[in-house]
């Protein structure tokens, strides 16, 4: 995967618990059960990527991207202060994987992540345009708002496709 966007110039890596918005590239790497949770402005051409590490924040305000909860609302502001506008928006979801096979139900924190954000975008409506979800393998993302949202993907296993 190309770690340059299409004007050249090098992008940004947003780590565990933060954010990135604009235009250029954005990308997230080793998400496990963490998720890329990704607006799109498909009419400014810009977007936002937050790596989500929890489903709920349980009343905490640093950080947050780092919560499910607070991820949603916070990168939508975030999107609507550059000029986008709510309708203009698409979501999408990379990760979520299950890192642990023997962890299931409550311990399952990749499926909460999942389950979290798509309650937080219902109420946002905010519309859920493609994911790449769950599995047992890590993931990679590169997001690149200028050239159409396009989102590549790159598996813990090797594979790397499209979104």
């Amino acid at each position: 995967m190309d770690k340059k966007n299409t004007s050249g110039s090098q992008g940004s890596n947003v780590g565990i618990g933060d954010f990135k918005t604009g235009n250029t590239q954005i990308s997230s790497i080793g998400l496990g059960s963490c998720v890329a949770f990704i607006l799109y402005d498909r009419k400014q051409k810009t977007g936002g990527l937050a790596h989500v590490m929890l489903p709920e924040s349980n009343g905490r305000s640093e950080r947050p991207a780092k919560f499910a909860d607070t991820a949603v609302p916070h990168l939508i502001h975030e999107m609507e202060k550059s000029g986008s506008s709510r309708q203009n928006l698409s979501a999408y979801l990379v990760g979520g994987a299950s890192m642990f096979q023997q962890f299931k139900g409550n311990l399952d924190i990749g499926k909460r992540n999942v389950i979290a954000l798509k309650h937080c975008l219902d109420e946002h409506h905010i519309y859920l345009e493609s994911e790449d979800i769950g599995g047992t393998s890590g993931r990679s993302v590169l997001f690149y708002p200028e050239d159409g949202g396009k989102i590549c993907i790159r598996r813990a296993d090797g594979k790397c496709y499209d979104l």
